[in-house]
């Protein structure tokens, strides 16, 4: 049997491949040597934007359209013509979280990719970028499903795959209002480490953490601002970013839930703590402070 994966790869080897051995330290992706021969980049264009790219840790589509380096409607077309895929407005799209759920999240991060409907054991996908062929292969692996890629406009995928994956990330921008102190209030330690909108915000960012597969998270004061990051795959990722003076509300609620001295802020202190994800699912953290020059950071 003949996947629709196996067809791409096929295409995209034959066309490509002389171009791609000729000098493989080098040499840009069969991507961007057929955005190239399509006259849409300039070879300068699409060794610096693939070089970028690589740098950001982003995919050479999303980067060349939000970097405004690329008509985002010609290059769908041309790659729709190209590859023989049918090209769709996600606009038009209402996603079923059911069939969206079929593939983990890590992969729909790591591939750029998103689950679009189920017809029997085939499994409609939209992508952007039809030389995926990892990202097909490890989603068909992960669902035993027959998968059709779909084309779509890479910005518009990023807005679905955000809008499914980080829902609770909107609000906390809400919740950090919420949690920054006013200039007459004082401190209490006590009291600001159980506050409703300190206990959302932190809650938020732990589930949706975990459900991107992060292996650890940090909560880190600077002078102007408070930053939230998560490492995925080994690479540290921006959660969220707030007002500096959440640090000390913040640092005391995960000082309570891993049992730690919380009138204690000049030493490092370790400790541990259990999330609940669900009645039949807990989740265990390792904690670590450290003080800083602007608070305490908790990792």
């Amino acid at each position: 049997m003949v996947y629709h994966s196996d067809v791409i790869e096929q295409h995209f080897r034959i066309e490509n491949g002389e171009n791609i051995m000729a000098n493989p330290s080098e040499a840009l992706s069969g991507l961007a040597q057929h955005l190239i021969n399509e006259g849409l980049l300039s070879t300068q264009v699409a060794q610096e934007a693939q070089h970028s790219a690589q740098q950001a840790n982003t995919d050479f589509l999303s980067y060349l359209v939000r970097q405004k380096r690329i008509n985002r409607k010609a290059l769908s077309r041309s790659l729709s013509l190209h590859f023989g895929l049918p090209l769709l407005d996600m606009s038009v799209m209402t996603l079923q979280e059911k069939v969206v759920e079929l593939v983990p999240e890590k992969l729909i991060l790591e591939h750029n990719l998103l689950p679009l409907y189920q017809r029997g054991n085939r499994l409609y996908i939209a992508i952007t970028d039809p030389t995926n062929i990892d990202g097909i292969d490890a989603v068909q692996f992960s669902t035993r499903l027959t998968i059709i890629p779909i084309l779509v406009e890479p910005i518009a995928l990023q807005q679905a795959i955000d809008a499914y994956t980080q829902p609770a990330l909107a609000d906390l921008s809400d919740y950090s209002e919420d949690i920054t102190p006013t200039e007459n209030e004082q401190e209490d330690t006590n009291s600001e480490a159980d506050e409703a909108p300190v206990v959302r915000f932190i809650n938020t960012i732990l589930t949706t953490a975990i459900r991107q597969g992060a292996s650890d998270i940090h909560f880190e004061p600077y002078e102007t601002q408070y930053r939230v990051r998560s490492r995925i795959d080994g690479v540290l990722h921006e959660i969220h970013t707030a007002p500096a003076n959440i640090a000390s509300r913040v640092a005391a609620r995960l000082k309570v839930l891993a049992r730690l001295n919380i009138a204690e802020r000049r030493v490092p202190q370790d400790g541990r703590m259990r999330l609940d994800i669900s009645a039949k699912k807990a989740i265990d953290f390792r904690v670590n402070t450290c003080p800083t020059l602007f608070g305490e950071k908790v990792v």
